[in-house]
C-alpha cells in the first residue's frame, strides 16, 4: 500500500446495517443473486423497498423469511427439526 494513500476504514471493518443492496441480501442469506429475485419472486423472501432511489432489503425481514423457510421459525422447545 502506497504512504500516501487513504485506508479505506469500512473496507476494513465495515460497519453493521439494517439495508441491504440485493447482492448483499443474496449473499447474507446464502444464495447467488439470480436465486435471490427467484425467491422475492415466489413471496419466499421479502419484496425490497426504496429510500430514494437505492433499493433496499430489510435485514430483519430478511431473517424472519430465512427462519421460515428454514423451520426455525416453528421450533419448539429443544426438538430441532432439520430439513432433509
Amino acid at each position: 500500500m502506497n504512504a500516501h494513500q487513504p485506508i479505506m476504514v469500512a473496507a476494513l471493518r465495515p460497519s453493521p446495517r439494517r439495508g441491504l443492496r440485493r447482492e448483499e441480501a443474496a449473499s447474507y442469506v446464502g444464495v447467488g443473486s439470480s436465486k435471490f429475485d427467484q425467491l422475492v419472486a415466489e413471496g419466499k423472501m421479502p419484496r425490497p423497498f426504496r429510500i430514494d432511489g437505492c433499493v433496499i432489503w430489510d435485514i430483519r425481514a430478511l431473517d424472519a423469511a430465512f427462519d421460515a423457510i428454514s423451520g426455525l421459525g416453528d421450533v419448539d422447545g429443544d426438538d430441532w427439526n432439520f430439513a432433509p
